[in-house]
C-alpha cells in the first residue's frame, strides 16, 4: 500500500491505519505513543497485521466515511455478489476496541481474514489461546482478546478463518487490548457502539460554525484533528504514525507521536476558528500542565499526557516502510530550542481568547512568566521550525514569531484587559522588528532570507504578512512571496528549503517531497496581496491531493504522484482549515 492508499480509524487515544486491501498495518495501544501491536506498515507480514476481505481479492472497490463520522466503511464488488467492511473504534469505555464488521450487501461472498497479532513494533509473538470460544493473546504487559463468531484456526504463528455473508448479514470481529495482569475484560456489543459512535460524531460535527466553501474538505480535516487529540489530557499529537519517509529510502523518519507546542498551538487556532472552544480550553489545560516548573525547561514537544523525556532510539529489527530506514521511536527535537513556539502558543491563547475562551489568572500568570524566560533569550540562535540537525543558527522565522510573542503580550494587555506593563513588551516588539528587517532582509534580491547573512530562502518566511509583522502591500512582502515562487517551487507546490548534500542547514543527507503545509501558506499569502485566483487555484490543487477519504501526509512527490511523511499529518490540515477560512475572508472583501 501506498501512504495515500490508508485511512484513519480511532477513539481520541490510539489510531489504527486501514488500507484498501482490507489490512489494518498499523495500531498502537493502548495510546497514540505505545507500542504497536500491528506494524507491517513499517515491515513486512511478520510484523504483525489483521486483514479482513473477500478470498482472492485484493483492493477495495471503494470507501468512504460515513458522512460526518471516522466510521470507515470499505466495499468490494465481485462476480458472486458485494460485501462491506465497516471499521471504526468506540468510544474508550474500560479498555481500548478496535471492531470490525463485515455486512452482506447483495448476493453472497466468501470472506477471508488472516491475523498475526506482534506486541512491542512486531517485535514480541504472544502467547495465543482459545478461551470460551474466543482468542486471547498475551506477551508481557499486553493481552488482547478477539471475539467472534466466526472460528480462528491458529498455526504458523496466526489465525486464520474463510466464512461466507449474504446479503442483509452482519458478522462482527471485535478486537480488544487491556493490561495483561488484569482479568478478562466486559465484552462490548458491536452493533449498539457503531450506533454511539456515529451519534458522537455526528453531535460534534454539528457544532462546527464554519459554513464557508470547501466546508466537505475542512470538516473532514477537523474529524482529523479532533481523532488526533488524546481525550484524557487535551493533548494533540502532530500525527499517529512514526517513521514514515519524507523520502523513500531515505532516512528523514521521524515519530510524531507527540504534541508539539507549535503544532498544538495551531490546531487549537484552527478549532477556535470553527467554534470548537471546548476543545481549546481542554488544551489550555494540557499546556498549563506541560510546562508548568521552571520556564527555562519549557520544551518543544511533549508525551501525549506532558511527559518530557522522549529519548530517540531506532529499531534495527523493522526494515522500514518500503525500506526506509531507520525506524525511530522518541523524538530527540525534544531538548532543542525553536524559539518560534513561543509566539506560536501566546498567539493561540490570545485569539481563543477572542473566540469567546473564559479568562484564566493561573494561565496568564505562567505565560507572564514564561515569557519573562523568553525576554532574555529571543536573541540566540536555535534549530528553528524545521528542527535542523546542523549547527543553530538566527532562523528569520523563528525572530518573526518572537516579534509575534512580543506583539501579542501587548495586544492581550490592551485588548483584554490584563495586567502587565504594556511599555516594556512594545519595547521588545519594536527591537525584534527591527532587528529582523536589518538582518534579515536581503536588499539586492528584495527577499527576506532563511537567516542572518544567509541567501538561501525558507517557505517558513510566507509567514510574514500572515501574522501581522508587515502588511502585505509591503514591497519586501511581495518581493519575498515573488522569491519564494522561484526559488522554492517544484511542479507547482513548495519545498520547505532548499535540500542539497552541500548544504549543511539540516545536517542531512538526501532529499524530500513538497511541504504541503507550506504551500498553503503560499495560497495564503497570495490572496493577501490581491491575487485571489491564484490563490484559489493552488489552495484547489492541494485539497485535491488528499486520498479518497480525505486525508493528507505531510509532504507530496509531485514526480511520483505520491503522500510522503507520516499520516494523517495534523500540520497539513490544520493549514487546509486556515487557508480556506483565510480565502473565505479574503472573497468577502472584494
Amino acid at each position: 500500500m501506498r501512504i495515500e492508499d490508508y485511512a484513519l480509524v480511532g477513539d481520541m487515544q490510539s489510531a489504527a491505519l486501514v488500507g484498501l486491501d482490507g489490512s489494518i498495518d498499523w495500531l498502537c495501544l493502548p495510546r497514540f505513543d505505545s507500542p504497536s501491536c500491528f506494524t507491517r506498515l513499517l515491515g513486512d507480514e511478520s510484523n504483525g497485521f489483521w486483514r479482513l476481505a473477500p478470498a482472492g481479492h485484493e483492493r477495495a472497490t471503494r470507501r468512504a466515511y460515513v458522512e460526518n463520522t471516522l466510521i470507515l466503511e470499505t466495499v468490494w464488488e465481485t462476480p458472486t455478489g458485494a460485501v462491506k467492511v465497516i471499521d471504526f473504534m468506540p468510544p474508550r469505555h474500560a479498555n481500548p476496541d478496535l471492531v470490525r464488521i463485515v455486512e452482506g450487501l447483495s448476493g453472497t461472498v466468501e470472506m477471508s481474514t488472516e491475523i498475526r497479532i506482534r506486541f512491542d513494533y512486531g517485535r514480541i509473538v504472544p502467547w495465543v489461546r482459545r478461551r470460551n470460544g474466543h482468542l486471547h493473546a498475551i506477551g508481557g504487559p499486553d493481552s488482547v482478546w478477539i471475539h467472534s463468531a466466526v472460528p480462528l484456526r491458529g498455526g504458523d504463528y496466526r489465525h486464520e478463518a474463510r466464512f461466507t455473508v449474504a446479503a442483509g448479514e452482519r458478522v462482527p470481529f471485535v478486537f480488544t487490548w487491556h493490561p495483561s495482569h488484569e482479568s478478562e475484560p466486559e465484552r462490548i456489543d458491536p452493533l449498539e457502539q457503531l450506533a454511539e459512535t456515529r451519534l458522537l460524531w455526528e453531535e460534534w460535527v454539528s457544532r462546527c460554525g464554519y459554513r464557508g466553501p470547501w466546508r466537505e474538505a475542512v470538516v473532514r480535516s477537523l474529524i482529523t484533528l479532533k481523532a488526533l487529540t488524546y481525550s484524557p489530557t487535551g493533548g494533540i499529537v502532530a500525527a499517529p504514525t512514526t517513521s514514515l519517509p519524507e523520502h523513500i529510502g531515505g532516512v528523514r523518519n521521524w515519530d510524531y507521536r507527540y504534541c508539539w507546542l507549535r503544532d498544538a498551538s495551531m490546531t487549537l487556532d484552527a478549532l477556535t476558528g470553527a467554534g470548537y472552544v471546548e476543545e481549546a480550553a481542554a488544551w489550555r489545560s494540557w499546556l498549563l500542565r506541560a510546562i508548568a516548573g521552571r520556564p527555562e525547561d519549557v520544551q518543544v514537544l511533549y508525551g501525549v499526557a506532558g511527559e518530557r523525556r522522549l529519548p530517540e532510539m531506532t529499531l534495527d529489527w523493522l526494515s522500514g516502510y518500503e525500506n526506509s530506514t531507520p525506524v525511530r521511536i522518541g523524538n530527540g527535537a525534544a531538548t532543542q530550542l525553536q524559539l518560534d513556539i513561543y509566539g506560536e502558543f501566546v498567539d493561540a491563547l490570545y485569539q481563543a481568547r477572542k473566540q469567546g475562551m473564559a479568562p484564566d489568572d493561573h494561565a496568564w500568570a505562567l505565560v507572564t512568566k514564561v515569557m519573562e524566560f523568553f525576554e532574555h533569550n529571543w536573541d540566540q540562535p536555535d534549530e528553528g521550525l524545521w528542527e535542523v540537525r546542523g549547527p543553530r543558527r538566527h532562523f528569520v522565522h523563528s525572530k518573526v514569531m518572537a516579534w509575534v510573542a512580543a506583539d501579542r503580550m501587548v495586544r492581550v494587555i490592551e485588548e483584554l484587559g490584563r495586567r502587565g506593563d504594556v511599555e516594556r513588551w512594545r519595547a521588545l516588539r519594536d527591537r525584534i522588528h527591527a532587528e529582523v528587517c536589518d538582518k534579515g532582509y536581503d536588499p539586492e534580491r528584495n527577499t527576506f532570507t532563511q537567516s542572518y547573512g544567509s541567501r538561501e530562502l525558507d517557505a517558513a518566511l510566507l509567514q510574514i504578512p500572515i501574522v501581522g509583522f508587515l502588511p502585505p502591500d509591503d514591497p519586501r512582502v511581495i518581493g519575498t512571496i515573488e522569491a519564494v515562487e522561484r526559488e522554492l517551487m517544484t511542479d507547482g507546490f513548495v519545498l520547505r528549503y532548499p535540500v542539497a548534500e552541500d548544504n549543511p542547514v539540516d545536517g542531512l543527507p538526501g532529499g524530500e517531497g513538497a511541504f504541503l503545509a507550506c504551500s498553503f501558506w503560499l495560497a495564503e499569502a497570495r490572496a493577501m496581496i490581491g491575487r485571489h485566483d491564484d490563490a484559489v487555484e493552488l489552495f484547489e490543487r492541494l485539497v485535491a491531493l488528499s486520498n479518497d477519504v480525505g486525508l493528507l501526509a505531510e509532504e507530496y512527490d509531485p514526480r511520483a504522484g505520491r503522500q510522503l511523511g507520516n499520516f494523517p499529518q495534523a500540520f497539513t490540515h490544520i493549514h487546509l482549515i486556515r487557508t480556506a477560512q483565510a480565502l473565505a475572508r479574503y472573497a468577502e472583501r472584494r
